[in-house]
């Protein structure tokens, strides 16, 4: 992912003062209160595991469809050249970077029902790639938040997880909904950084992916560390979150947030979730509670990729 060194100055000079407190109207019982359905943590990470016997392969590829219904797409490949898996469903599609050493990825479905195409892409020369295996499935979700609610690559954790212990702790006193994404989302404001050598260095590159357990470690991150943190933690614990990249204008920076689903409504001091709806909730310009504004205040946010 592109990190722009722009966005620095405004992840320091916009920012929300956290979730926790209201604003004028706050919530439905007052200021400081939350709503949504009553909470209850599933109690452990289920995520499908890569079935061999079912994938179809080829030229050392392996392309695992058969939990594609549950949102996920799985794929391992072997070369020595640098590999691409392709998920494509109609005009859409989403490329990743695929290890070269057999390592398996999980990628969400996406893009909704439909049939999809699925390849593994080698590397010839310079930015060419060739096909070597493909797989191709009807897509019928089992409900449209099953991508969005589990492990994949871009969110990524399992249930030895650190960042799913924490998740845990700290909705354990969580009655709705509502209270178990503020605390989620004041734990990340109030303890994690954002980490401006970082973005310097990934400035202009692409293909990072960000680690939710290393980030809680450091306590330090850009834009895509604070959302893939988010949204594992939130993940976790039963509330179906995206990871979304794209971009803001008017500074047309690349940005990452994420996007939560909650039955019924719960408002705080800068940002709210809406009955029924996805919300923006942006972790990022939530982690300096000195500055003044509100994410999309003026702002508009054009999302590029889900995950």
């Amino acid at each position: 992912m592109r990190t722009r060194v722009a966005v620095i100055a405004l992840c320091l000079a916009v920012a929300l003062a956290g979730c926790g407190g209201g604003g004028e109207g706050g919530g439905a019982g007052g200021a400081d209160s939350t709503s949504g359905e009553a909470f209850a943590d599933p109690g452990s990470v289920t995520s499908p595991d890569f079935d061999e016997a079912s994938a179809v392969t080829e030229n050392d590829g392996a392309i695992d469809t058969s939990h594609v219904n549950a949102g996920v797409v799985m794929a391992h490949a072997k070369s020595g050249n640098r590999l691409k898996f392709v998920v494509r469903c109609g005009e859409m599609s989403y490329n990743y970077d695929l290890p070269n050493d057999d390592t398996p990825i999980t990628c969400p479905i996406n893009m909704g029902d439909g049939s999809y195409t699925f390849l593994v892409m080698r590397n010839t020369e310079g930015d060419n790639y060739m096909q070597t295996t493909s797989a191709t499935a009807d897509v019928t979700l089992d409900t449209e938040f099953v991508p969005f609610a589990q492990p994949n690559l871009f969110c990524n954790y399992t249930e030895k997880s650190a960042c799913v212990a924490k998740a845990r702790e700290i909705v354990a006193d969580a009655e709705n909904q509502g209270d178990a994404v503020r605390a989620v989302c004041n734990y990340v404001v109030e303890n994690v950084t954002y980490d401006i050598e970082k973005a310097k260095k990934l400035s202009g590159t692409s293909g990072y992916v960000p680690n939710p357990d290393e980030t809680l470690k450091t306590g330090k991150g850009i834009c895509f560390d604070y959302a893939s943190l988010g949204a594992a933690m939130l993940r976790s614990v039963g509330i179906p979150t995206k990871v979304i990249t794209g971009y803001v204008s008017p500074e047309d920076l690349y940005h990452a947030w994420i996007m939560v689903y909650i039955d019924g409504s719960w408002r705080c001091a800068q940002f709210s979730i809406d009955p029924e709806s996805w919300s923006r909730v942006d972790l990022t310009f939530a982690d300096d509670s000195e500055s003044v504004g509100l994410v999309g205040d003026g702002k508009s946010y054009t999302e590029r990729y889900v995950y």
